[in-house]
């Protein structure tokens, strides 16, 4: 294999690859967070003036008759060689406004320049931007958005050896910085172990990169090299100091997690498990248990913390209300126009203290999403469950419609409920972790109805969302979540629909633990939302 070949092969693996993300504290000085905090801000300047550039030409695209029209045919047409031919015509529409990666990455150049930013930390920032304007032109995306003032965007370098150099030194990793050298702080056994394999790529990379291709050119398969590919740094704000974070990307799956004593901390079960995932709980059906749990739940105090937060935001907004009176109607709408907000002291404690509870809160949802998952990763290995749809229920009605007496029926949705349960994100969650672990995640057809069928009738029998706890054609007592989560345990991927004779023979026994989970509920007076198991 000449030099070459050898250049291409090792590209098409880093193509093919797996990475993983390592988080850990970095050890710089004050000052230098303060150069990071600085830098971070002006990021978010240069990003804005390109978002308010690119909007303005793309605004101006899809104002254009022909455009819509032609992305329109697009969408309709099935044939591939007139799809061609109007992507052809899309592609030079977008080049004839200026809405193309490279007009994103040349006017990027002297924003960068402006601001004073490295030419690698602005391009980084160009490619988020025209990730944005693409899922506009190519998603469900709607506009760009612009990032406010106190937002701290990432400081990213996607090369190993400009922006943020890493380098090796008495067995030690250390990143530079402009002209300051900074370590990283190893607080767990994970992170140590992750920062070893590191090192020992970077004492021998070619001859670990040979052994990577050649396995790669004889089995089709990738190794953990663990190749430090990039550096991060993120900016946080905790309890009122800034503390930077270093986000190590790093090429191949990420090291097995062991307790004190040695012992891997999750362990990996067989079997099926059918999950029903709702906006606020999750239950589940596996082999060998039952379940029904709040999502995004991690200890007693979250139900109080989510009050204290609303609590803050009213007393933020009657100070806001109570300071600017000029900028609000006499209906207590806001007025239309620029306007100048004055905020007092007590406006800006509270505003700190919102903060602090939401980034704890938000950090408390995380650790309980991973919990859950690894739990569930624990009793199966093919978890099967019905697909996503947390956007759909976050949109407001568009009808307006009133009610017996006459009044307006409210158009809100499930965004409060989502927002404090994270569902779709519980679910991407796992997702990930049943592929990367070498499970199965199966989403059944959204024609399946779970929530409907009756395996005592053999039939769809269709419920009001309200009932909770319902009583199937035979008289049998079933929570709703639960009795969902069995009709998909009991789910046939090879013919893709319910395994009837498999709900008949299993019913009895996951019934029986069933009725026992909500007794321990009930006995233990544990308040499982929108469940209709009363517990007092």
């Amino acid at each position: 294999m000449n030099e070459k070949e050898y250049k291409k092969s090792l590209r098409q693996f880093h193509k093919h690859s797996d990475r993983h993300i390592l988080v850990v504290e970095t050890d710089m000085s004050f000052s230098d967070i303060q150069k990071v905090v600085a830098l971070s801000d002006k990021i978010r300047k240069a990003g804005n003036e390109l978002v308010g550039l690119m909007r303005k030409n793309y605004d101006q695209l899809i104002r254009t008759k022909r455009y819509r029209k032609v992305r329109k045919l697009y969408g309709a047409t099935e044939e591939k060689k007139k799809r061609k031919v109007l992507a052809r015509q899309l592609n030079e529409m977008q080049k004839q406004y200026h809405v193309t990666w490279d007009d994103c990455r040349t006017s990027m150049i002297p924003i960068g320049k402006k601001y004073g930013i490295d030419a690698i930390f602005a391009l980084t920032k160009a490619e988020d931007v025209w990730r944005g304007i693409e899922k506009c032109l190519y998603a469900n995306g709607k506009t760009l958005h612009f990032s406010k003032y106190g937002v701290l965007p990432c400081i990213r370098a996607k090369q190993r050896n400009r922006g943020i150099p890493i380098s090796v030194k008495e067995n030690q990793l250390q990143f530079k910085f402009g002209k300051s050298t900074f370590g990283i702080q190893l607080k767990d056994r994970f992170q140590s172990d992750e920062i070893h394999a590191v090192l020992d790529y970077l004492a021998e990379p070619e001859i670990i990169d040979k052994k990577a291709i050649q396995i790669f050119a004889e089995k089709a398969y990738c190794i953990n090299t663990y190749r430090p590919c990039y550096a991060t740094l993120v900016p946080k704000l905790i309890r009122g100091k800034y503390r930077v974070y270093l986000h190590l990307t790093i090429e191949g799956k990420a090291k097995p997690k062991y307790d004190r004593f040695g012992n891997p901390r999750h362990k990996f079960g067989k079997g099926i498990i059918g999950a029903d995932i709702g906006t606020q709980t999750v239950a589940y059906t596996s082999d060998t248990e039952v379940g029904l749990k709040n999502l995004s739940e991690r200890g007693n105090s979250i139900q109080k913390s989510e009050r204290l937060e609303r609590i803050y935001y009213c007393a933020m907004d009657r100070s806001r209300r109570a300071t600017n009176p000029q900028n609000y109607n006499k209906d207590g709408t806001i007025k239309k126009g620029r306007k100048i907000w004055k905020y007092s002291n007590h406006y800006k404690r509270l505003k700190a203290k919102h903060a602090e509870l939401c980034r704890i809160n938000e950090r408390n949802r995380q650790l309980a999403i991973n919990e859950d998952a690894n739990y569930l990763r624990s009793l199966g290995d093919v978890l099967i469950t019905e697909p996503k749809n947390a956007s759909k229920l976050m949109k407001r009605a568009k009808e307006t419609t009133k009610n017996n007496k006459g009044k307006f029926n409210k158009k809100k949705r499930f965004g409060k409920s989502i927002k404090n349960r994270c569902p779709g994100g519980f679910q991407t969650t796992i997702e990930k972790k049943f592929e990367v672990s070498g499970g199965r995640y199966i989403e059944v057809a959204s024609n399946y109805r779970a929530s409907q069928y009756d395996h005592t009738a053999d039939a769809y029998v269709k419920k009001k969302l309200s009932d909770r706890m319902y009583h199937l054609v035979d008289g049998t007592l079933v929570q709703r979540d639960w009795y969902s989560s069995f009709l998909l345990y009991c789910y046939d991927d090879k013919i893709e629909e319910i395994n009837k004779t498999k709900c008949r023979t299993e019913f009895e026994k996951h019934y029986k633990r069933e009725k026992a989970l909500i007794e321990w509920i009930q006995a233990n007076q544990i308040k499982i939302l929108n469940s209709g198991i009363k517990t007092a």
